[in-house]
């Protein structure tokens, strides 16, 4: 990182936005320049990478390098840039259908690989620029034009899939949350691996309101609940409600029934190598469960750019530099007579 202070502006490019008004893609965007001010490493020394979609014009709107991708690419992609150019911070912007369906491999393995790039996840659950279709993420039963009597399938849950795939870090935020989404961003950025910030974003024209919960500060403070490591997990209107274990599962309490204190609440740990708790707490849902908002895994590990170079550097050490001649020629040779 500079010693030199940089401000949102410095992040912003001179391109009009072209997403819907109302659209949730303003509001993150807003917040990725704040974050990235606020993270002091120079727009040069930034690339942003996308695939196809909405929210996938983001590269356009920033003054750092970027590059709009092809479908479902961006991690293989985003991938490259960093294995290239280590010293570079690189983020991928895809929504659900791009990361999660065409790109559902790329996004698997840049996980399990931990390469240090910092995934932005901004999930509407449905394809917007191809004008309405379900994506993996849809619930089962969605309407949409290409399930017009409702879908038959599960969706993909994100963090489920990210667990499974080995990921270390795992963020949520709501789309028009700002403080949230600048804190998660941050700390995304900061971890070094494979992050995912899973964005709850709205689709003002094709899934207006599916995440209506949590849409307004109202509608937060009563079914969400914000963790942050080392603080009991309390949440509520006026933070009157906690979640204890029970058995292998978790149960909201309420403060003061039963004898309950807030000291019979469990404390956030997101660095804990055992993901179990950190599934639980994603997977929650309403209106039995607050929805988890900020950073629910945040567990180091060696990334596997950095894993690259260092193996690089120890084959260097043990074999003296030569051409490309010599490696040609250093196995075994055969002479035809």
């Amino acid at each position: 990182m500079s010693e030199q202070l940089y401000t949102a502006k410095d992040f912003k490019s001179d391109q009009y936005v072209r997403w819907c008004p109302g659209c949730g893609d303003h509001a993150l965007l807003n917040s990725l320049h704040k974050a990235m001010a606020g993270l002091g490493i120079a727009p040069h020394m930034t690339a942003v990478i996308s695939g196809i979609g909405c929210s996938s014009r983001l590269p356009y709107y920033m003054n750092t390098y970027g590059f709009h991708t092809i479908h479902g690419r961006a991690a293989a992609i985003a991938t490259g840039v960093k294995v290239a150019n280590p010293e570079l911070t690189v983020w991928q912007i895809s929504g659900d259908g791009d990361g999660l369906a065409i790109g559902g491999n790329h996004f698997i393995h840049a996980l399990r690989r931990n390469v240090n790039i910092n995934i932005v996840l901004l999930n509407n659950r449905i394809y917007g620029l191809t004008k309405g279709q379900y994506s993996p993420t849809s619930p089962r039963g969605f309407v949409s034009k290409s399930s017009p009597y409702g879908t038959v399938e599960d969706p993909f849950r994100p963090a489920e899939l990210a667990f499974g795939a080995r990921g270390r870090f795992f963020g949520r935020c709501v789309d028009v949350d700002a403080a949230c989404s600048i804190e998660v961003l941050t700390a995304s950025a900061k971890h070094k691996g494979a992050s995912v910030v899973e964005v709850l974003q709205n689709c003002v024209i094709f899934n207006d309101g599916c995440h209506n919960a949590v849409a307004t500060k109202e509608g937060r403070a009563k079914n969400a609940i914000y963790l942050k490591h080392g603080e009991p997990m309390l949440f509520g209107e006026n933070n009157e409600k906690g979640l204890m274990q029970e058995g292998f599962g978790l149960k909201v309490v309420t403060l003061g029934e039963n004898g309950i204190t807030e000291k019979d609440i469990l404390v956030h740990n997101a660095h804990c190598e055992d993901n179990t708790l950190h599934m639980k707490l994603a997977l929650m849902e309403g209106p039995d469960f607050p929805i988890a908002l900020g950073v629910i895994r945040d567990v180091e590990s060696p990334s596997y750019d950095e894993c690259v170079y260092a193996q690089i550097e120890e084959v260097r050490a043990k074999k003296p530099a030569r051409t490309l001649e010599d490696f040609l020629l250093s196995g075994d040779k055969w002479e035809i007579k």
